[in-house]
């Protein structure tokens, strides 16, 4: 008898109890403290990138400048196309997951079923798309010099940014250390196409390419572009070659961009990621018949409430990162 007991209490205790603060379940309330957690961490990240971009706001890199790939488009300069398009695809899959919570409180598996497929669908399709703007924001789209003194400059031919590869030639051959042909290095970073003084040469050839500096124009909201002789003084102080973005060195600009961007958009892409194996783990149990068996769909309204925050942070993040 006193065992009954024991067990009625313990299972009452992991239930929650009787009582339900403001109409909602334990689980729900659960979700509910989580995600205020977690919208903390987000606010701290954000925070701590405004901060860093408001003191390095005149040589902070132009999103419109750094994001400008669309799939299957090599050449095209679109900026932030692909980007909103990703954010709608994030934002409509939301609301298939209202739409799939909606019919789960109409006990309608077959819409729940068609509503969550199409939630993960859209979830693949982001982080896929998250996938490939890094793959293209490591890669590079120009090239530039690092100076000495950390300072990234570029080139410019006709008032636009233009590559390396489109005014310098590389006469160099370079090869790669790996285990195999390495004497002394089993491994090292990727080589640049070119070198220093390539880059030096060709730009004292070429008169019409110009090179622009770090620092933007607070009037016209672009990168200063500075003469043939101001240029030549500060390829003379060239440190090397850049193409591409990692955790030290960013072709666009200040590395601490890069720092935040990989940080912060890794982060939330782990959310996504985390929110398609839930629904996922979900979708299949609607399949089964799990919740038409328990007689009520709460657990899609669950993972619902997860989905939606994790889209809310990405509109916090694309106006962070892309707009402002």
């Amino acid at each position: 008898m006193g065992s009954n007991i024991a067990d009625q209490s313990e299972e009452k205790t992991w239930d929650g109890g009787s009582v339900k603060p403001m109409g909602a379940s334990y689980g729900k309330m659960m979700m509910w403290f989580f995600i205020v957690s977690d919208a903390l961490t987000f606010s701290g990240f954000l925070a701590a990138y405004g901060l860093t971009r408001f003191k390095f706001i005149d040589i902070w890199p132009i999103a419109d400048e750094v994001f400008t790939h669309f799939p299957f488009m090599h050449g095209v300069h679109a900026p932030m196309y692909y980007v909103a398009l990703m954010t709608f695809i994030l934002i409509f899959s939301s609301v298939t997951m209202v739409l799939a919570v909606d019919a789960g409180h109409q006990m309608n598996k077959k819409k729940v079923t068609f509503y969550m497929f199409l939630t993960i669908i859209g979830g693949i399709i982001f982080v896929g798309s998250q996938a490939w703007e890094w793959k293209n924001f490591i890669q590079g789209s120009y090239g530039a010099v690092q100076l000495k003194d950390g300072k990234i400059v570029q080139f410019v031919k006709d008032g636009h940014q233009i590559a390396l590869g489109d005014f310098v030639v590389g006469k160099h051959e370079q090869k790669q250390h790996t285990r195999n042909n390495g004497l002394w290095f089993e491994d090292g970073e990727t080589i640049p196409n070119y070198t220093v003084e390539e880059v030096f040469e060709a730009f004292k050839s070429n008169e019409e390419v110009l090179l622009r500096i770090e620092r933007i124009d607070p009037e016209t909201k672009q990168k200063i572009i500075v003469s043939r002789e101001e240029g030549l003084k500060y390829l003379s102080q060239s440190a090397r070659v850049v193409e591409g973005a990692n955790l030290e060195v960013n072709e666009y600009g200040s590395a601490q961009f890069a720092d935040f961007f990989f940080f912060i958009t890794g982060f939330h892409g782990f959310h996504v990621f985390s929110g398609i194996v839930l629904n996922i783990i979900i979708f299949f149990n609607v399949i089964i018949g799990t919740y038409e068996k328990r007689g009520h769909y709460e657990m899609v309204e669950k993972v619902g409430l997860y989905w939606h925050f994790v889209d809310l942070v990405w509109v916090f993040v694309f106006t962070f990162f892309y707009l402002v």
